[in-house]
């Protein structure tokens, strides 16, 4: 025999065992105490229900009768898409953005609130210090506010203090 020939006939007996044991059929089954068994022989009796991972077999052989689906919107069995997988991240993605969204938000509200709570402290401490307050009138004019202005002031900042220290 020639060393082409020799090199055509090793090839076709590699490939021809190559072939033959990608036809062989395996089986996935959790075995009685729960662990998960794979082999290329089929599943004992007791098994109530096994897998196929290759061969011609049917993929999932099961001995239960089939159940309805109750909710249509459960995600197919088996390995998920590259389009499924891409939408999924594109979904985490932006749920992630969203949180992130809603925290900054509830940090800087937060913040305003203390800031506003602050404020309304000094202006408190201000008016029970009997420091000259002045108003603008309608004119735009400074006028200094009497003991009855005050003490308006005072409550109206002690409830908004109320409001924002909480």
């Amino acid at each position: 025999m020639t060393s082409k020939s020799l090199l055509a006939l090793a090839f076709a007996a590699t490939a021809l065992n190559a072939s033959g044991s990608a036809l062989a059929e395996t089986y996935q089954w959790k075995d009685s105490s729960g662990q998960t068994v794979i082999s290329d022989t089929p599943p004992p009796a007791t098994v109530k229900s096994r897998r196929s991972i290759g061969g011609n077999q049917p993929s999932v052989v099961s001995e239960k009768p089939a159940e309805k689906v109750a909710d249509s919107t459960k995600a197919p069995e088996g390995p998920k898409t590259t389009a499924e997988k891409d939408l999924e991240f594109k979904k985490r993605q932006q749920e992630a953005k969203e949180k992130a969204d809603k925290q900054a938000k509830e940090q800087a509200a937060e913040a305003e609130k203390r800031d506003n709570c602050e404020r309304a402290k000094r202006n408190l401490a201000a008016l029970e210090n009997n420091q000259p307050m002045v108003t603008l009138d309608e004119n735009g004019q400074r006028k200094v506010m009497d003991t009855t202005q005050r003490e308006q002031e005072m409550e109206r900042a002690r409830r908004f203090m109320a409001e924002s220290c909480k």
